[in-house]
Protein backbone atom coordinates (compact mmCIF):
# COMPACT_ATOMS: atom_id res chain seq x y z
CA UNK A 1 0.00 0.00 0.00
CA UNK A 2 1.23 3.47 -0.86
CA UNK A 3 1.93 5.80 2.07
CA UNK A 4 3.54 9.07 1.07
CA UNK A 5 3.13 11.76 3.73
CA UNK A 6 3.16 15.32 2.50
CA UNK A 7 3.56 18.65 4.19
CA UNK A 8 1.15 21.51 4.79
CA UNK A 9 -2.17 20.86 3.07
CA UNK A 10 -1.13 17.28 2.24
CA UNK A 11 -0.21 16.43 5.84
CA UNK A 12 -1.50 13.46 7.81
CA UNK A 13 -3.77 15.73 9.85
CA UNK A 14 -5.39 17.08 6.68
CA UNK A 15 -5.97 13.57 5.41
CA UNK A 16 -7.49 12.49 8.72
CA UNK A 17 -10.07 15.26 8.46
CA UNK A 18 -11.05 13.89 5.06
CA UNK A 19 -11.29 10.32 6.38
CA UNK A 20 -13.54 11.48 9.22
CA UNK A 21 -15.78 13.21 6.69
CA UNK A 22 -15.98 10.00 4.64
CA UNK A 23 -17.00 8.09 7.77
CA UNK A 24 -19.61 10.72 8.62
CA UNK A 25 -21.06 10.31 5.11
CA UNK A 26 -21.47 6.55 5.45
CA UNK A 27 -18.21 4.99 4.23
CA UNK A 28 -17.81 2.00 6.54
CA UNK A 29 -15.43 -0.38 4.74
CA UNK A 30 -12.21 -0.13 6.76
CA UNK A 31 -10.04 -1.36 3.88
CA UNK A 32 -11.42 1.38 1.65
CA UNK A 33 -10.86 4.01 4.36
CA UNK A 34 -7.27 2.83 4.89
CA UNK A 35 -6.50 3.07 1.18
CA UNK A 36 -8.16 6.49 0.88
CA UNK A 37 -5.99 7.66 3.77
CA UNK A 38 -2.78 6.26 2.25
CA UNK A 39 -3.23 7.31 -1.37
CA UNK A 40 -1.50 10.66 -2.11
CA UNK A 41 -4.30 12.48 -3.95
CA UNK A 42 -2.13 15.59 -4.29
CA UNK A 43 0.07 13.69 -6.75
CA UNK A 44 -2.89 13.26 -9.11
CA UNK A 45 -3.45 17.01 -9.50
CA UNK A 46 -1.50 19.78 -11.14
CA UNK A 47 0.70 21.56 -8.60
CA UNK A 48 -1.46 24.71 -8.64
CA UNK A 49 -4.37 22.72 -7.16
CA UNK A 50 -2.47 20.30 -4.94
CA UNK A 51 -3.21 22.37 -1.81
CA UNK A 52 -6.89 21.45 -2.30
CA UNK A 53 -6.25 17.73 -2.75
CA UNK A 54 -7.81 16.64 0.55
CA UNK A 55 -10.97 18.68 0.26
CA UNK A 56 -14.00 16.49 -0.36
CA UNK A 57 -14.68 17.96 -3.77
CA UNK A 58 -14.17 17.26 -7.46
CA UNK A 59 -11.40 19.34 -9.05
CA UNK A 60 -10.49 20.14 -12.68
CA UNK A 61 -7.72 18.19 -14.42
CA UNK A 62 -8.03 19.80 -17.86
CA UNK A 63 -9.82 18.78 -21.07
CA UNK A 64 -13.19 19.50 -19.36
CA UNK A 65 -12.57 16.53 -17.02
CA UNK A 66 -12.35 16.28 -13.23
CA UNK A 67 -10.78 14.18 -10.52
CA UNK A 68 -13.76 12.73 -8.67
CA UNK A 69 -14.80 13.84 -5.20
CA UNK A 70 -13.12 11.54 -2.61
CA UNK A 71 -16.51 10.55 -1.18
CA UNK A 72 -17.64 9.33 -4.62
CA UNK A 73 -14.38 7.40 -5.16
CA UNK A 74 -14.78 5.77 -1.74
CA UNK A 75 -18.48 5.05 -2.28
CA UNK A 76 -18.00 3.45 -5.70
CA UNK A 77 -15.10 1.38 -4.41
CA UNK A 78 -17.10 0.29 -1.35
CA UNK A 79 -20.03 -0.69 -3.59
CA UNK A 80 -17.75 -2.69 -5.88
CA UNK A 81 -16.40 -4.67 -2.91
CA UNK A 82 -19.72 -4.93 -1.07
CA UNK A 83 -20.45 -8.49 -2.23
CA UNK A 84 -17.03 -10.00 -1.79
CA UNK A 85 -13.51 -9.57 -3.19
CA UNK A 86 -12.96 -8.61 -6.83
CA UNK A 87 -9.81 -9.83 -8.56
CA UNK A 88 -10.02 -8.31 -12.03
CA UNK A 89 -11.57 -4.88 -12.49
CA UNK A 90 -12.13 -2.62 -15.50
CA UNK A 91 -12.25 1.15 -15.06
CA UNK A 92 -13.90 3.24 -17.78
CA UNK A 93 -12.31 6.71 -17.76
CA UNK A 94 -8.80 6.79 -16.30
CA UNK A 95 -8.78 10.57 -15.94
CA UNK A 96 -6.12 11.60 -13.43
CA UNK A 97 -5.58 7.96 -12.42
CA UNK A 98 -6.76 8.45 -8.83
CA UNK A 99 -9.64 5.96 -8.87
CA UNK A 100 -7.44 3.32 -10.52
CA UNK A 101 -4.74 3.93 -7.91
CA UNK A 102 -7.25 3.33 -5.12
CA UNK A 103 -8.58 0.18 -6.78
CA UNK A 104 -5.08 -1.18 -7.42
CA UNK A 105 -4.53 -1.50 -3.66
CA UNK A 106 -7.73 -3.51 -3.18
CA UNK A 107 -7.94 -5.85 -6.20
CA UNK A 108 -5.43 -8.04 -8.04
CA UNK A 109 -5.55 -6.37 -11.45
CA UNK A 110 -6.92 -3.08 -12.79
CA UNK A 111 -7.51 -2.47 -16.50
CA UNK A 112 -8.25 1.17 -17.25
CA UNK A 113 -9.38 2.88 -20.47
CA UNK A 114 -9.03 6.59 -21.31
CA UNK A 115 -10.10 8.38 -24.51
CA UNK A 116 -7.98 11.54 -23.99
CA UNK A 117 -4.35 10.75 -24.73
CA UNK A 118 -2.63 13.53 -22.67
CA UNK A 119 -4.59 12.51 -19.56
CA UNK A 120 -3.67 8.87 -20.07
CA UNK A 121 0.02 9.75 -20.48
CA UNK A 122 0.03 11.69 -17.20
CA UNK A 123 -1.81 8.93 -15.35
CA UNK A 124 0.55 6.27 -16.68
CA UNK A 125 3.55 8.29 -15.46
CA UNK A 126 1.95 8.57 -12.01
CA UNK A 127 1.35 4.81 -11.81
CA UNK A 128 4.97 4.23 -12.78
CA UNK A 129 6.35 6.65 -10.20
CA UNK A 130 4.18 5.07 -7.47
CA UNK A 131 5.22 1.56 -8.60
CA UNK A 132 1.61 0.49 -9.15
CA UNK A 133 2.45 -2.40 -11.42
CA UNK A 134 -0.96 -4.06 -11.43
CA UNK A 135 -2.59 -1.26 -13.48
CA UNK A 136 -2.75 -1.74 -17.25
CA UNK A 137 -3.85 1.24 -19.39
CA UNK A 138 -5.02 1.77 -22.93
CA UNK A 139 -6.04 4.72 -25.11
CA UNK A 140 -9.49 3.79 -26.36
CA UNK A 141 -13.21 4.54 -26.31
CA UNK A 142 -14.30 3.53 -22.82
CA UNK A 143 -17.92 2.98 -23.78
CA UNK A 144 -16.94 -0.24 -25.55
CA UNK A 145 -14.94 -1.42 -22.52
CA UNK A 146 -11.84 -3.51 -23.15
CA UNK A 147 -13.14 -6.78 -24.60
CA UNK A 148 -9.70 -8.34 -25.10
CA UNK A 149 -9.30 -8.80 -21.34
CA UNK A 150 -12.93 -9.62 -20.46
CA UNK A 151 -14.64 -10.96 -18.47
CA UNK A 152 -14.22 -8.75 -15.39
CA UNK A 153 -15.34 -9.40 -11.80
CA UNK A 154 -16.11 -5.70 -11.54
CA UNK A 155 -16.43 -2.63 -13.74
CA UNK A 156 -16.44 1.01 -12.59
CA UNK A 157 -17.31 3.92 -14.86
CA UNK A 158 -16.11 7.40 -13.89
CA UNK A 159 -18.24 9.08 -16.58
CA UNK A 160 -21.99 8.94 -17.15
CA UNK A 161 -23.66 7.49 -20.25
CA UNK A 162 -27.32 8.29 -20.85
CA UNK A 163 -28.06 4.56 -20.76
CA UNK A 164 -26.08 1.54 -19.59
CA UNK A 165 -23.80 0.37 -22.47
CA UNK A 166 -24.54 -3.22 -23.49
CA UNK A 167 -20.82 -3.71 -24.18
CA UNK A 168 -20.06 -3.26 -20.49
CA UNK A 169 -22.78 -5.67 -19.38
CA UNK A 170 -21.48 -8.31 -21.79
CA UNK A 171 -17.98 -8.00 -20.30
CA UNK A 172 -19.10 -8.81 -16.75
CA UNK A 173 -18.09 -12.21 -15.40
CA UNK A 174 -20.76 -14.39 -13.74
CA UNK A 175 -21.85 -12.59 -10.54
CA UNK A 176 -19.83 -9.56 -11.66
CA UNK A 177 -20.75 -6.03 -10.58
CA UNK A 178 -20.97 -2.82 -12.60
CA UNK A 179 -20.93 0.49 -10.70
CA UNK A 180 -21.93 3.31 -13.03
CA UNK A 181 -23.56 6.77 -13.07
CA UNK A 182 -26.37 6.92 -15.62
CA UNK A 183 -28.44 9.77 -17.01
CA UNK A 184 -28.39 13.20 -18.61
CA UNK A 185 -26.16 15.99 -17.31
CA UNK A 186 -28.62 17.30 -14.71
CA UNK A 187 -30.35 14.04 -13.81
CA UNK A 188 -27.91 11.24 -13.03
CA UNK A 189 -28.18 8.24 -10.71
CA UNK A 190 -25.39 6.05 -9.42
CA UNK A 191 -26.38 2.45 -10.05
CA UNK A 192 -24.98 -0.93 -9.08
CA UNK A 193 -25.79 -3.65 -11.59
CA UNK A 194 -25.07 -7.31 -10.88
CA UNK A 195 -25.01 -10.16 -13.36
CA UNK A 196 -27.11 -13.04 -12.06
CA UNK A 197 -24.81 -16.07 -12.12
CA UNK A 198 -23.79 -16.93 -15.67
CA UNK A 199 -27.17 -15.91 -17.13
CA UNK A 200 -27.85 -12.83 -19.24
CA UNK A 201 -30.05 -11.43 -16.46
CA UNK A 202 -29.03 -8.42 -14.39
CA UNK A 203 -30.24 -6.98 -11.09
CA UNK A 204 -30.10 -3.21 -10.79
CA UNK A 205 -30.17 -0.92 -7.76
CA UNK A 206 -30.16 2.89 -7.65
CA UNK A 207 -27.80 4.18 -4.94
CA UNK A 208 -28.10 7.98 -5.02
CA UNK A 209 -28.18 11.08 -7.18
CA UNK A 210 -24.78 12.08 -8.58
CA UNK A 211 -23.18 14.40 -11.12
CA UNK A 212 -20.42 13.15 -13.44
CA UNK A 213 -18.95 14.31 -16.72
CA UNK A 214 -20.69 12.61 -19.67
CA UNK A 215 -19.31 9.43 -21.19
CA UNK A 216 -18.30 10.46 -24.71
CA UNK A 217 -17.47 8.21 -27.64
CA UNK A 218 -14.34 8.29 -29.77
CA UNK A 219 -10.76 9.18 -28.83
CA UNK A 220 -8.67 12.36 -28.84
CA UNK A 221 -4.94 12.82 -29.14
Amino acid sequence: MVDLDGVGMTSRRTRERLIQRLKDNGIKDQQVLNVMRATPRHLFLDEALSHRAYEDTALPIGFAQTISQPYIVALMTQLLLSRGPRKKVLEVGTGSGYQAAVLSQLVDQVYTVERIKPLLDKARARFRSLEMRNIICTHSDGGIGWPEHAPYDGIISTAAPEGVPDDLLYQLAPDGLLVIPVGSENNQELRIISRVGDSQNYDEEVVEKVRFVPLLSGVTR
